[in-house]
């Protein structure tokens, strides 16, 4: 007898049926530890649920995740209720999470967070210990997996933005047991040999498990004591690593990182175009404005007759000469002319001129008699004329109120 066989998609739709029909897997209750965590555009939410031994994929649709009130991430403890049901496309089987509730957190992400808030506490995150990216490095280090997207991404986008960029690949492990220890000591080589410019720390996106060798103390205190400058780019963008918060700088993806590190020839060379214009425009300017004022230094009457403005100069200092010296006649005959009325006047109150008119001065001992009163009979005085002098005795005294 022949069997005939069934196909892929009617054993899927088989296993389906038989589990929809179990009242235990309709409705249960499970412990674990979220594990690839994401949040989707849609508002699902799909994610690994985990324990030491085993593990079941997770979704938890949008009608159900307006209950929650925390914000699931990697590395947290749950609780789930839900069903379990076939992806008949994958053929897996899943939890249908219809609530969740905290139930702690998992001990790498208590380990994440403890070795966090020491870290921060040393300092080793601050600002001020971050170090200046170059512009320009001549040599630029990578340290990731010498295989997958990550290299070929950064390689990419490097050699897009700068055809003669130079990249140094020092191959390390990304995961795993002991790869903590094998980028430290990658890091310590680079700066001991100056191998590069500026280093990149490179990783895809994984689990909070992948991802922990760069959680690791050894591996923050490498970044953190390097000379180089360090650009971590650790996961996806919404991952963040011990590793990111140590480095210089850090960089959602490596593509991004690459962009960060790699100037861009193409933009570098449009700016020197532009300042070249510029030069060009501020010159040509420049050298119009000169000519205009060498122009104006020609037509200018001191270039063309220098002597001119001085013979000018010359005319000003004469005329001034002859106002000043008119000015000092003027003032010499004003003067003249004050000083002849005062000499008449003068000459007008002179004794001199009183004798010319036939008057005489009484005097003694050269001393004038001014009043008959200082007369005495028999006293001898002398009498001044216009033409001389005489001595005459007091012969009679003959005195009035109103004088003599």
């Amino acid at each position: 007898m022949k069997i005939k066989p069934i196909s892929v998609t009617e054993l899927n739709q088989y296993v389906k049926n038989k589990i929809a029909n179990d009242e235990f897997l309709n409705s249960v209750f499970v412990a674990g530890e979220i594990s690839n965590f994401k949040h989707h555009y849609t508002g699902h939410m799909y994610f690994t649920l985990k324990d030491e031994n085993s593990l079941i994929k997770c979704v938890m649709f949008k009608s159900a995740t307006g209950h929650l009130n925390f914000i699931p991430k990697d590395g947290m403890k749950v609780n789930v209720l839900g069903s379990i049901g076939v992806f008949e496309r994958d053929g897996v089987y899943q939890i249908y999470v219809q609530a969740m509730q905290e139930d702690g957190l998992g001990n790498l992400y208590t380990k994440y967070e403890q070795l966090k808030e020491k870290l921060e506490k040393e300092g080793l995150f601050a600002q001020e210990h971050k170090k200046k990216i170059p512009f320009m490095p001549k040599v630029i280090g990578v340290l990731t997996s010498n295989t997958g997207a990550v290299i070929r991404d950064i390689i990419n986008v490097s050699t897009r933005r700068n055809p003669n960029v130079y990249l140094r690949l020092l191959p390390i492990p990304v995961q795993g047991e002991g790869a903590s220890q094998k980028i430290a000591e990658a890091i310590q080589l680079m700066n001991e040999k100056k191998l590069a410019d500026v280093i990149i720390l490179a990783r895809g996106g994984g689990s909070l498990e992948d991802l922990w060798p760069f959680n690791e103390e050894i591996v923050a205190r490498s970044i953190y004591a390097s000379e180089l400058p360090i650009v971590s780019s650790v996961g996806h963008e919404t991952d963040f690593t011990i590793a990111d918060f140590v480095a210089d700088l850090r960089a959602p993806t490596p593509s991004a990182a690459a962009e960060l590190v790699v100037a861009d020839v193409q933009d570098l060379k449009n700016t020197i175009t532009v300042f070249q214009n510029r030069l060009k425009i501020s010159l040509k300017r420049k050298t119009q404005w000169m000519r205009l004022k060498l122009e104006k230094c020609m037509n200018s009457i001191v270039y063309k007759d220098p002597y001119q403005k001085l013979n000018n100069y010359y005319l000003e200092i004469s005329r001034l000469a002859k106002q000043m010296e008119n000015a000092t006649q003027n003032r010499m005959q004003a003067i003249k002319m004050q000083l002849a009325k005062e000499s008449t006047k003068l000459d007008a109150l002179s004794p001199l001129k009183t004798l010319s008119r036939g008057y005489c001065i009484a005097e003694e001992n050269e001393k004038i008699i001014a009043s008959a009163k200082n007369l005495q009979v028999d006293m001898q005085i002398d009498l001044k004329f216009q033409d001389g002098k005489a001595k005459a005795k007091i012969v009679q005294m003959n005195l009035s109120d109103k004088g003599v």
